[in-house]
C-alpha cells in the first residue's frame, strides 16, 4: 500500500505540473512577468480597494526635469499632421491620409483619460511634435517611455516612435519615412514575426554617412503583449556608459552594450576580404568524389519498377464488379430556374452507392501493388575521399581601409522632435502618456500616475479564475479532460485512504486486548514467598556447582556415559552451559506456555517465569 501511495503522489505532482504548464500556455507562453507596481502606485491619490468605477483619474504631472510629455487629455495641441507624400510610390497610395483621433480606451477606460488612436486601415499615418527642449547626448541618460494598447490585436503593423534628429531645416509638415531620425523604438509585428525595435543611426566619423544599428532581438516571447488587448508600458533607457535597457511593463526584456550587442557592429573589422583575390580554377573543394574504379554489377537492372502488382492477391468474395461506386441521387430534382441553353444539360449530383456499403467493394477489381523485391534504382558509384581536396577557399585578408573606432557611440545626433510614421492593417492602436527625461525616478512616478491606474482598473475588471478556465476549455476542449482528472484524483485518494473499511477476523483477534486474571491477595503472598525460597536455593546450588567444576569435572561426564542421562537430572544446575538438549526443548515449551498464561498478571508474571527456569 505504501508503494501504491508513492505512485499516486507522483501522479498528483505530474498533473499539477501539466496544469501549471497549460495555464502558462493560455497566457500565450509569456516569459516576462509583470512586476508588482504597488510601490509606485501607492503614492497616487487613489484608494486601491475601490472598484474600477470609483477610480478618480487625474492628468499626471512630471515631478522633475523633462524634455517632453504628452497625455492627450487636452487633445492634439502641439501635434502636426504630415501633408507630404512617400517617395517612389503612386500619388494615390503615397499619401499620409491615415486618420488619427483622441479618445478613451474601448475597455477598462477611466473618465477623463484619453489617448491618441490610429483609426485607418491600410493607410499611411504620420504625426509629430516638437520637444519642449532638445536632448543632447552628453553626460545624462536618455529615458523614453510611452504606452501602447492593440485594442483589436494586431495582424500587420507597427506602434513604434521616432526621435527626429535636430536640424535647421526640420519641418514637421513634411515629416515622412525619409526624415532623418536618431532613434527608433517600439513594437512592430507582421505575420508571426513579433519585434521590439531599438535602432539608432550612427555617423561614420570617416565618411560622415549614417548607418542603422539594430539591437539584438530579445530572448523572451513577445506574443502576449500584442494579443492580450491590454495597455503595456514600453521603456528605453540609454546610459552615457554606452549601455542600454529595454523594459516592458517595467520588467527588463533586453539589455546590452552599444559596442557589443548591435547589428551590424558600430565599429567595423580591422581586416576585410581582399576584393581582388580570386579562387584558382583548379581549386578542388569537394571532400568526397565518386569512386572512378567502381563498376555497376551485371545483375543491376535499373529498369525494374519500384512497385509491382501482388500476384498472390485474391479478389474478395462478394465484390460487386457491375456496381459503380457513385450513382445519381434519385431524390435530386432539377432547379426550376435551370436554363439548359445557358447552363447545359442538367445532371443529378452523384452520391455513394448504397449497395457498396455492405460489400467489400464495387467496380472493377484491381490487384493491389507491393514493393518490388528486384528494384534497386539507378546505380551510382560509391563516394570516396577526394585525394585532391584542398578545403574551402576563402580570399586573403587585407587591412580595412574604412576602419575606425568609436569608443562612445552614446554621443549620437541630438533630437528635437518626436514622430509616429506608421502603416497598419489593424485599426484602433492606442498611444498615451509619452515622456522623455533623464531620471528614472521621474519616469517611474509618471508611470505610477498613469499606467499604474490603467493596470489597476484592468486587474479589477478581469474575470475570475473559474471564468478563465471555462474560456480556455472552450478554445481547447481537451482541457476538460485535464480538469476532470485534476478534480477526480484528490477525491479518489481520499476515498481510498480515508474511507473506513471492514476489518478481517484475524485483525480483530490480534487487536483484542487480553483480560487480566484475577489474583487474590493470599495467593500472591504465597507466590512471592516461593520466589524468595527459590532465590536462596539457587544461590546455594551455584556455590556447589563451582566446587564440582574444580574437582570432579571428569566424573560428571563418566556418569553421563554410563547412565545415558545427564548428570544433575534430579538436582538440576541452573548453569545453561551444562543442560542437555532434551531439557532445553522441554523448558522452552513450558516457558512459552507459562508466558502465554501469565500475560497481564503483573507481579505474578515474574514469579511464574522464574519457576519455569527452575522447575
Amino acid at each position: 500500500m505504501h508503494f501504491q501511495w508513492d505512485w499516486l503522489c507522483l501522479g498528483v505532482l505530474i498533473i499539477s505540473s501539466v496544469t501549471a504548464g497549460m495555464e502558462n500556455e493560455e497566457n500565450l507562453d509569456a516569459d516576462v512577468e509583470v512586476e508588482n507596481f504597488d510601490k509606485q502606485s501607492q503614492e497616487a491619490d487613489v484608494d486601491r480597494d475601490k472598484s474600477s468605477l470609483e477610480v478618480v483619474y487625474q492628468t499626471p504631472k512630471p515631478t522633475g526635469e523633462v524634455y517632453f510629455t504628452e497625455t492627450f487629455d487636452e487633445g492634439l495641441s502641439g501635434w502636426v499632421l504630415s501633408v507630404t507624400l512617400k517617395e517612389d510610390m503612386d500619388d494615390n497610395v503615397a499619401k499620409y491620409d491615415g486618420r488619427w483621433e483622441v479618445e478613451e480606451l474601448k475597455e477598462n477606460a477611466m473618465p477623463g483619460d484619453r489617448g491618441l488612436v490610429l483609426k485607418s486601415v491600410a493607410k499611411y499615418h504620420a504625426i509629430s511634435a516638437m520637444l519642449t527642449k532638445a536632448f543632447v547626448f552628453d553626460d545624462k541618460p536618455l529615458i523614453v517611455q510611452y504606452e501602447v494598447n492593440f485594442q483589436k490585436g494586431i495582424d500587420c503593423g507597427g506602434a513604434y516612435i521616432k526621435l527626429l534628429s535636430s536640424s535647421n531645416d526640420l519641418n514637421l509638415e513634411y515629416f515622412f519615412d525619409k526624415t532623418p531620425y536618431t532613434i527608433m523604438f517600439g513594437p512592430d509585428k507582421c505575420g508571426e514575426d513579433y519585434k521590439l525595435h531599438f535602432i539608432f543611426r550612427h555617423k561614420n566619423p570617416k565618411t560622415g554617412e549614417y548607418d542603422e544599428k539594430h539591437a539584438q532581438r530579445p530572448d523572451v516571447d513577445l506574443k502576449k503583449f500584442y494579443l492580450d488587448k491590454k495597455t503595456h508600458l514600453y521603456t528605453l533607457v540609454l546610459k552615457p556608459d554606452d549601455t542600454f535597457e529595454i523594459l516592458i511593463d517595467q520588467t527588463v526584456v533586453s539589455k546590452g552594450s552599444l559596442l557589443e550587442n548591435m547589428v551590424p557592429p558600430v565599429n567595423p573589422s580591422k581586416e576585410i576580404d581582399d576584393p581582388t583575390d580570386k579562387k584558382p580554377d583548379d581549386w578542388d573543394e569537394r571532400p568526397k568524389i565518386p569512386d572512378p574504379n567502381a563498376v555497376k554489377p551485371d545483375d543491376w537492372d535499373e529498369d525494374e519498377p519500384a512497385k509491382i502488382e501482388d500476384p498472390d492477391a485474391v479478389k474478395p468474395e462478394g465484390w460487386l464488379d457491375d456496381e459503380p461506386q457513385y450513382v445519381p441521387d434519385p431524390n435530386a430534382k432539377k432547379p426550376k430556374d435551370w436554363d439548359e441553353e445557358m447552363d447545359g444539360e442538367w445532371e443529378a449530383p452523384q452520391i455513394r452507392n448504397a449497395k457498396c456499403e455492405t460489400a467489400p467493394g464495387c467496380g472493377e477489381w484491381v490487384r493491389p501493388m507491393k514493393n518490388n523485391p528486384k528494384y534497386k534504382g539507378k546505380w551510382r558509384a560509391p563516394m570516396i575521399d577526394n585525394p585532391n581536396y584542398q578545403g574551402i577557399w576563402s580570399p586573403r585578408k587585407i587591412p580595412n581601409p574604412d576602419y575606425f573606432e568609436d569608443l562612445h557611440p552614446f554621443k549620437m545626433t541630438a533630437v528635437s522632435a518626436i514622430g509616429l510614421e506608421l502603416w497598419s492593417m489593424t485599426s484602433d492602436i492606442y498611444f498615451d502618456n509619452f515622456i522623455i527625461c533623464s531620471e528614472k525616478e521621474v519616469a517611474d512616478r509618471w508611470a505610477a500616475d498613469s499606467w499604474g491606474l490603467k493596470k489597476l482598473v484592468a486587474s479589477a475588471n478581469e474575470p475570475g479564475m473559474f471564468s478563465q478556465l471555462v474560456t480556455a476549455a472552450e478554445e481547447h476542449p481537451w482541457l476538460w479532460v485535464l480538469y476532470i482528472l485534476t478534480l477526480a484524483l484528490p477525491v479518489g485518494l481520499t476515498v481510498l485512504f480515508c474511507w473506513p473499511g471492514k476489518k478481517s477476523d484475524e485483525y480483530i483477534a490480534f487487536k483484542k486486548p487480553d483480560v487480566s486474571k484475577q489474583i487474590t491477595k493470599g495467593k500472591l503472598k504465597e507466590e512471592m514467598e516461593e520466589f524468595e525460597d527459590d532465590e536462596l536455593e539457587e544461590e546455594k546450588e551455584n556455590e556447589d556447582t563451582d566446587e564440582d567444576e574444580g574437582e570432579g569435572g571428569e566424573d560428571i561426564y563418566d556418569d553421563e556415559e554410563e547412565n545415558g542421562v545427564p548428570d544433575g537430572q534430579e538436582n538440576q544446575v541452573p548453569d545453561g552451559s551444562q543442560e542437555g538438549d532434551w531439557s532445553n526443548k522441554s523448558e522452552s515449551e513450558d516457558e512459552k506456555r507459562e508466558a502465554d498464561e501469565g500475560m497481564g498478571d503483573g507481579p505474578l508474571k515474574s514469579v511464574r517465569k522464574r519457576r519455569v527456569r527452575k522447575d
